[in-house]
């Protein structure tokens, strides 16, 4: 019985993806005077701006991976199969573009239309806010297949069409007419740019020639030839020097000078793949690449010479990682492996703390004079298969020890610099067909355990780099490659396990073996979890067991995978077992209970999982992928029900995060609105709300007088002899009209015969006759100010224009408040100008003087279950705070 998914883990966002094989797109914000650029990741874009490379926004999904991107001044338009879609604000879908019958390959806006063009042949004008179809060629891909399109400056309604048979056409897309058809230079177009100068554009060959021509006079200006095969694409530089850009399917740029006809500088290796697009902003220095080896780029041109150097750049893994595991112990840093050779740390907060640690070398001292007979790849290291890190010892010297493919030495990186190690960790005398297999640093970050094919396990001091020792007798502690070593917390025990199907437990110090224990299988790989001693080793046999370092038994053993199990991690407190394999899912076992409490499964096979240690979040890294993968952990959040499962369980699929499926949008329902939670207006009988007003509209009812002698103007504003030409209104919520200033002699005939009972009081006069509820008359207070509450109050009298029965209307209004428990703090603040104002008048009122009795001993009652609830709680906490001191 299939599950939906995962109980205990949650997708949250991947990291280290910026860049595919797709071109990106250049734009303009007039109103933040800022360039972004927009680079295809899958199936969404991501946008980021040039300044700083910081990452703007991530566009919904689409149905399949985006093949093209391009983007105006308001609307970005991307591709995905035979759908073109339109996006505001980098990221909803406000238009789609159906018609093409193939795969479109190349877009490009021009005005308020949008031209793409397929694979089979197609070319289509559309209408960009109605998306209807204005103009649709079609080219027969035999004779004339569009590899390039070109809106030429200055060139009203014409586009311009490169073939990969090297032909160009000039069409007019208002009159649907072709105006000229230049015969091409014998080889395929590949890219066409037009250039800072009216007429000539840059035309890119599949042979590497470069040429820039004239197409109004059809004639060619000047040429150059690429040596790194075809132009992939083309960029002329606008602040100045008249300067144009090549790329390269090696990943190299060329810089070409159009006055002296030459070439200038070039770039090599400016990206590890083939240069999918170059970019240079309009009238600034830099240039903006992008490339398939997952990397953006800034170059700026401020060297001698006109060269460029790296300004900024946001890279991930060019290959998929292999190991993932975090750094420190805050859980911010993930330090990743990949099959590309370099080792990158990816942060959690903001990609602004990235790192890429590089690229691992050999020996520069012993090499140094080979290096020039030396190849760039065959400087490189190959790829590393295992780390291990530190941070007790970062600071001092280097915290990470790497094992390298097919390699006997190991590495150490330093985390701080960012750079490769000083060391190259090599056993004295050892077998040179042996390679590296496992690594350990010890907690203490002194010490490296390192253990090899031949079954060597090795020790290594890491601050100077020297051998001290190794384990077993004639120098092998198995005989068979070594799967795995550890170290305990304390420096006490080494515990190794090898393909000799032994697990051996040494002394740290003297090297001397204590114990060894036989498994079911041979282990693939090794966690120790050291906190609490739990060392878990993965089999062979797709089983699972973990063993108890103190009585160095097995205590657990968990089967349920299908597939080789990949990596391990446990959870900070050492309750749960994270593993995955290659039947693509990610397990959970409790191991005090013994049970497997979470299953699901994933699209891509997992090849490396690592859980913070702080518990909150779950990383995995999976076959096919640059990217690591981020899973919240739901159990630090809320509660979650977790029960075993059974053994026929099959788990459903997990997408994966970062790769939403498509979903049609679909307006709220109304029963969907209603099962919406709504917090209770009164939690409970013993409990007391308070009002959500300011403090400033009640606190200072007690002290009106103090603050209008301190708000009184120096000079008293003079009325005008005439009528205004407004009408002036009373502050509040309802719109009412204030009664003209009335002399001292028109004050007595206005208090006696003009002034009207408010609203206020009618309210309050019909709840007190009819018993009704008080929340009308409640909400005309809560809309009062200060001053119109004061008001409202001292009209309640006779003498005011009200009557005495609205000051025991006013009373049980209160009184209701109270027993309610509602706006507490109102109900005291109403009540104290309440009695300063008509005490005397209640006083002689006996009705109402047995009405105050009751409320007063409703106050009293109230009172005392606060008062009780508050030394509670301090007595609770002052019992807390003794404990921790």
């Amino acid at each position: 019985m299939a599950d939906g998914g995962s109980s205990l883990f949650s997708g949250f966002r991947v990291l280290g993806l910026y860049s595919n094989h797709v071109p990106h797109a250049l734009r303009y914000h007039l109103k933040h005077r800022e360039f972004y650029v927009v680079t295809a990741a899958g199936r969404s874009f991501h946008t980021f701006n040039v300044n700083r490379l910081g990452i703007v926004a991530v566009s919904n999904c689409m149905s399949n991976d985006i093949t093209c991107l391009a983007a105006d001044r308001m609307l970005v338009f991307a591709a995905s199969g035979r759908l073109v879609s339109a996006f505001a604000r980098n990221k909803e879908v406000v238009m789609r573009y159906h018609g093409h019958q193939q795969d479109v390959r190349l877009l490009l806006p021009l005005g308020d239309q949008l031209i793409s063009s397929d694979s089979g042949g197609d070319v289509i004008v559309w209408d960009v806010q109605g998306g209807d179809i204005y103009l649709r060629l079609h080219f027969d891909p035999n004779t004339f297949y569009v590899s390039a399109m070109m809106h030429p400056s200055t060139y009203l309604n014409k586009v311009l069409l490169g073939s990969s048979q090297g032909a160009l056409q000039l069409w007019n897309i208002k009159t649907s007419k072709l105006l000229f058809t230049f015969k091409g230079w014998l080889a395929g177009v590949t890219v066409l740019q037009q250039s800072p100068a009216v007429d000539v554009v840059g035309v890119g060959t599949a042979t590497g020639r470069i040429i820039i021509h004239n197409i109004r006079l059809d004639e060619t200006l000047m040429s150059f030839m690429q040596d790194w095969g075809p132009v992939t694409s083309l960029a002329f530089r606008t602040d100045g020097p008249p300067v144009v850009a090549s790329s390269s399917p090696q990943g190299h740029i060329a810089f070409w000078d159009l006055e002296r006809r030459q070439l200038v500088t070039q770039q090599r290796h400016a990206h590890r793949t083939a240069v999918a697009a170059a970019t240079f902003l309009q009238g600034e220095p830099l240039l903006v690449t992008n490339g398939a080896d997952n990397a953006i780029k800034v170059w700026i041109f401020d060297q001698e010479g006109g060269g460029a150097r790296l300004l900024r750049s946001r890279q991930g893994h060019s290959a998929p990682p292999t190991t993932i595991r975090h750094h420190g112990n805050d859980g911010k840093n993930i330090l990743s492996a990949g099959q590309d050779g370099t080792l990158q740390s990816f942060s959690t907060v903001h990609e602004r703390f990235n790192k890429n640690l590089g690229h691992g070398s050999i020996n520069r001292r012993k090499e140094q004079k080979k290096k020039k007979g030396l190849t760039y790849k065959e400087l490189c290291l190959p790829a590393i298969i295992s780390f291990s890190s530190a941070v007790a010892r970062q600071s001092d010297w280097d915290g990470i020890v790497a094992c390298h493919r097919g390699r006997q030495a190991t590495t150490t990186w330093n985390y701080q610099r960012c750079t490769m190690g000083a060391h190259h960790l090599q056993p004295p005398g050892g077998r040179r067909d042996s390679v590296a297999t496992a690594v350990d640093i010890t907690s203490c970050g002194n010490f490296a355990v390192i253990g090899s094919s031949c079954g060597r396990v090795d020790i290594y001091n890491l601050q100077s780099g020297l051998h001290r020792g190794c384990y077993g007798d004639e120098e092998k502690a198995h005989s068979s490659v070594v799967r795995g070593v550890a170290t305990d917390t304390l420096n006490q025990l080494t515990l190794t396990a090898g393909f000799d199907w032994l697990l051996k437990f040494w002394r740290f110090k003297t090297k001397k073996q204590e114990e060894q224990l036989k498994l079911s299988s041979a282990p693939a790989s090794m966690m120790l979890h050291r906190d609490s001693g739990m060392l878990a080793l993965a089999l062979d046999d797709f089983t699972v067991v973990v063993v108890d370092i103190e009585t160095r038994r097995i205590v657990r053993k968990f089967a349920g995978h299908h597939g080789n199990i990949n990596d391990m991690t446990f959870t900070p407190d050492g309750r749960w077992l994270v593993t995955v394999a290659m039947d693509c899912t990610i397990r959970t076992w409790d191991l005090p209970s013994g049970c497997l409490v979470d299953c699901f499964l994933v699209a891509m096979a997992p090849v490396g999982v690592s859980l913070s240690p702080t518990g909150d979040f779950l990383a995995t890294a999976h076959i096919d992928s640059l990217g690591v993968y981020l899973w919240t952990n739901k159990s630090l959040c809320g509660p979650v029900g977790l029960h075993p499962l059974p053994a026929d369980y099959q788990p459903a699929v997990e997408t994966l995060p970062g790769v939403m499926p498509v979903e049609p949008e679909q307006e709220v329902t109304s029963e969907e609105a209603d099962n919406a939670y709504q917090s209770a207006e009164q939690l409970g009988t013993e409990l007391v709300t308070l009002s959500l007003l300011p403090e400033s509209r009640w606190t200072s009812l007690l002290n009106l007088d103090a603050v209008k002698k301190r708000n009184k103007p120096a000079a008293p504003p003079v009325a005008p002899p005439t009528a205004p030409f407004f009408l002036p209104t009373l502050p509040g919520l309802t719109p009412r009209f204030s009664l003209p200033a009335a002399t001292e002699g028109q004050s007595k005939m206005l208090i006696g015969s003009l002034l009207q009972t408010s609203e206020f009081c009618s309210v309050l006069e019909e709840a007190g006759r009819s018993g009704s509820s008080v929340d009308c008359p409640l909400r005309l207070l809560k809309d009062c100010g200060p001053a119109a509450l004061s008001v409202e109050l001292t009209c309640l009298t006779s003498e005011g224009g009200g009557a005495n029965s609205l000051l025991l209307a006013f009373i049980h209004m209160i009184d209701s408040m109270l027993a309610s428990g509602r706006d507490f703090d109102l109900a005291h603040a109403y009540l104290a100008l309440f009695l300063r104002l008509h005490l005397r008048s209640l006083s002689q009122d006996a009705v109402a003087m047995a009405a105050l009795l009751r409320l007063s001993g409703r106050l009293e009652v109230v009172w005392a279950e606060l008062r009780a609830s508050f030394d509670q709680s301090l007595c609770l906490l002052s019992y807390t705070k003794s404990a921790l001191l």
